[in-house]
C-alpha cells in the first residue's frame, strides 16, 4: 500500500508528460494540422493582416515542417509494410 502512495504521483507525471509529447508531436508533425496553419497564414497575408516578410518566413518554416512530417509518415508506412511481410 505504501508503494502505491509513492508510485501514483510518478505515474501521473508520466501520463501528463506523454500527453504533452503527443500534443507537441501533433503540432509539429501532423500533416493536416500543418496544412491548416498554411491556409490560415495565406488568408492572413491576403487580408493584409501580416506583412509579406512575416508571411514568407512562416511559410518557409511550415513547409519545412511539412516535409519532415511527410518523411516521417513515409518511414512509418515503410516500417508497417515490412512488418506485414
Amino acid at each position: 500500500m505504501i508503494h502505491k502512495l509513492f508510485t501514483v504521483p510518478m505515474n501521473l507525471v508520466i501520463k501528463v508528460g506523454e500527453k504533452v509529447k503527443e500534443e507537441a508531436d501533433r503540432e509539429l508533425y501532423d500533416l493536416d494540422f500543418i496544412q491548416q496553419k498554411l491556409i490560415r497564414l495565406q488568408m492572413m497575408y491576403e487580408l493584409e493582416e501580416i506583412p509579406e516578410k512575416v508571411y514568407k518566413e512562416k511559410e518557409e518554416e511550415l513547409l519545412m515542417r511539412y516535409e519532415v512530417a511527410k518523411a516521417r509518415e513515409l518511414e512509418e508506412w515503410e516500417a508497417m509494410t515490412k512488418k506485414q511481410r
